[in-house]
């Protein structure tokens, strides 16, 4: 036994001793915090993958640097959604006049959305199928989440004549075509023939919803055939140098003298820009972070309780030790130091095995698609929270042993 001071280093070895001891009362003492950190790491990665994941989607589906002018807009409630239902259609004079004024855009394009509830051919169907109407300039915008695999996109001249030409999505040709190249072949939309140009590339699910079973034809094509009343969505590229900001002040601007809205009126239609989309979904994210994390804590609340308890025993078997130590020179900061670098390492050790466990179960769950990102911020707190559960849950023990009387210490068996 060292007297005097005893150095950092010395707590550390008579803790690793201690643990080496009592290996498997140790892991069971662990587990709390295993399970704990295990959790939360887990908990963080997954949300930061599934953030990254749909932060890249938005960006292909609406452009990184674009904004859509819409009937509607982002609606977040009731009231809102029941507000919003007397906005005007936006229509083709609408788009035509934004071409005209629109001076701080680059390109802009049209975007239109319908349900087929089934598509056949030969003897194979798929159902609920989107009917989409894009411009041509949408996947030059870097919207639409257009990736072509055979074939090719549609032309504008598609779209000044209306013609019956379709750009299909990875399960119209899976389906219907047996994994065969469709190019050039036709399908029946609403009665009418369509002939095939190309064949996107397989997108997967997104949050649940399949991507892949969708037809894209020209927008003039899609209002020719679904009514000529639908409310567009336009898509608008500011120019270089120009912020959306600015160009969302423009288009409204444009918007309401088309609309005849006075001042005091609010805008009868909306927008929306991948900034905000993120935004919408980092609350919502953010709330269901911190909802189960706090369910979470309590695991390692009870691991806290467990390693207090554990280190009681360890305080009342090591009791004719702390007295020999204290007989010898030991001085009360010594042995409560000696205990609470135990009752840290134990848990320390917890969080180090718990993050190897929730790393590993991150990595087979990628395998079956599940997005993920391990943050620093998440290794970290976890880290400091193992450490911080073992110092917390360990003074009171380590207190204990050292104020033990060293008289009475010594007399223990």
């Amino acid at each position: 036994m060292s007297t005097g001071a005893m150095p950092f280093h010395e707590a550390v070895r008579l803790a690793v001793e201690a643990l080496r001891a009592h290996k498997l009362r140790s892991f069971l003492t662990l587990l709390g915090v295993i399970f704990g950190v295990m959790t939360v790491v887990a908990v963080a990665a997954v949300i930061e993958g599934i953030n990254v994941y749909v932060g890249e989607t938005m960006e292909k589906d609406f452009g990184a640097n674009t904004i859509t002018l819409d009937r509607y807009g982002i609606v977040t409630s009731l009231d809102e959604w029941l507000r919003v239902q007397k906005n005007k259609p936006i229509t083709l004079d609408d788009y035509r006049d934004l071409r005209e004024r629109a001076s701080l855009a680059q390109e802009m394009g049209i975007r239109l959305e319908q349900s087929i509830p089934y598509l056949r051919h030969g003897g194979a169907e798929l159902t609920n199928v989107s009917a989409i109407g894009y411009s041509p300039s949408i996947p030059t915008m870097g919207a639409g989440n257009i990736a072509v695999e055979e074939g090719r996109f549609i032309i504008a001249s598609e779209d000044e004549s209306r013609a019956n030409v379709v750009f299909v999505g990875y399960k119209i040709r899976e389906k219907l075509f047996g994994g065969k190249n469709p190019v050039g072949e036709e399908i029946r939309i609403q009665g009418e023939l369509f002939r095939i140009i190309g064949v996107s590339k397989e997108l997967g699910a997104f949050l649940g919803n399949d991507r892949d079973t969708f037809v894209v034809m020209p927008p003039a094509t899609h209002l020719r055939l679904f009514g000529p009343r639908q409310s567009l969505s336009i898509v608008i590229q500011p120019k270089p140098g120009v912020t959306p900001e600015a160009l969302e002040d423009q288009v409204r601007g444009i918007m309401r003298m088309r609309h005849h809205l006075r001042p005091d009126q609010r805008d009868d239609f909306g927008f929306i820009s991948v900034d905000a989309l993120k935004d919408l979904w980092g609350k919502l994210t953010g709330m269901v972070t911190v909802v189960a994390l706090g369910v979470v804590s309590i695991s390692l609340v009870v691991g806290g309780i467990v390693i207090m308890n554990i280190m009681l025993v360890a305080v009342t078997e090591r009791t004719r030790e702390i007295g020999i130590r204290k007989s010898l020179g030991a001085r009360r900061r010594d042995i409560l130091a000696q205990f609470l670098v135990e009752s840290a390492l134990l848990s320390s050790v917890g969080g180090v095995i718990g993050l190897a466990v929730a790393w590993g179960g991150l990595v087979i769950a990628a395998q079956f698609g599940l997005p993920f990102a391990m943050p620093l911020w998440a290794v970290a707190l976890a880290l400091a929270v193992s450490l911080s559960v073992g110092l917390v849950f360990g003074i009171y023990p380590a207190y204990r042993a050292a104020n033990l009387d060293p008289i009475t210490a010594l007399r223990a068996e």
